[in-house]
């Protein structure tokens, strides 16, 4: 009986002896768990909070392109160089996405094929949710825009996920028309000109050496038609396979019938625009 009592008490001793030395491995496992999920929650943050900077930075920055693109587009040789930064996302030009006819009287008058440019924003990195759109400007989702101060390009942000395709939330600026009426009076006669600006957006040299792009003009061609009395522009979509259709371009109408007084002269302007990427360090 006493063996087996002086064997109980050696066996307390030794679970007293153990129960700290568990209990301290037991708390510092918690603590270590503890420190990498704080740690883990951190840097998600933290990429996350980079990543909305950039992205609210590249709107005003690509808002800025497409302002440069009316600058450089009607005068031969002009360029401009834009810098920008990005630790996530990248500058895409999209090359033959849209293409605007031209209908005269009933008739196929001309037809123009533009490409795009496109920031490029991982969704793992940020997003605002699929379906998000935001007008950049200007606000009016017209590709026609009347008057002689109004804009050539659209900036707009959106984030549209399609299927079979890398997913991103995207700023992009797109090449849209301008159209301006005037009536010109000799010897006293009046005669209305309607005018039409066409920037189009071709492919350069892509050497990707920094992070900036150049818009050079390199192309200005005037086409006109007299007696004219009714003008429709429509608007085809070239990448609808690849998701680039209206539900991301969101044009407020795939057609315009612009109202122009009867027996006009029709005057287009359309320019070429090269973009580069990466051309200037």
């Amino acid at each position: 009986m006493g063996e087996t009592v002086r064997a109980f008490r050696r066996f307390l001793r030794c679970v007293k002896a153990v129960s700290p030395v568990v209990s301290t491995t037991i708390l510092i496992g918690t603590v270590i768990v503890l420190i990498t999920v704080a740690i883990t929650f951190a840097n998600t943050m933290l990429v996350s909070r980079v990543a909305e900077s950039e992205f609210n930075s590249m709107k005003q920055f690509m808002n800025t392109v497409g302002l440069q693109v009316d600058n450089v587009a009607w005068i031969i040789g002009r360029t401009q160089t834009v810098r920008y930064s990005s630790k996530y996302g990248h500058v895409e030009f999209i090359d033959n996405a849209l293409r605007y006819d031209i209908i005269v009287n009933g008739q196929s008058f001309a037809n123009f094929t533009t490409g795009i440019i496109v920031y490029n924003m991982p969704v793992d990195k940020y997003s605002m949710g699929d379906g998000y759109y935001e007008e950049i400007y200007p606000s009016d989702s017209s590709f026609l825009q009347e008057g002689t101060s109004a804009p050539v390009t659209r900036t707009f942000a959106i984030e549209r996920l399609v299927a079979n395709s890398n997913s991103y939330i995207r700023v992009a600026v797109v090449p849209c028309l301008r159209i301006v009426n005037s009536t010109i009076t000799v010897r006293g006669s009046a005669k209305n000109y309607v005018k039409l600006y066409v920037p189009l957006l071709v492919a350069g040299e892509m050497p990707r050496r920094s992070l900036s792009i150049t818009l050079t003009g390199t192309d200005l061609n005037v086409s006109q038609i007299d007696n004219v009395n009714t003008l429709r522009i429509e608007v085809v979509f070239l990448r609808e396979n690849e998701g680039f259709d209206n539900g991301f371009f969101r044009f407020s109408a795939p057609v315009e019938t612009p109202n122009i007084p009867a027996d006009s002269m029709l005057q287009v302007y359309c320019s070429n625009v090269q973009v580069s990427l990466g051309l200037h360090s």
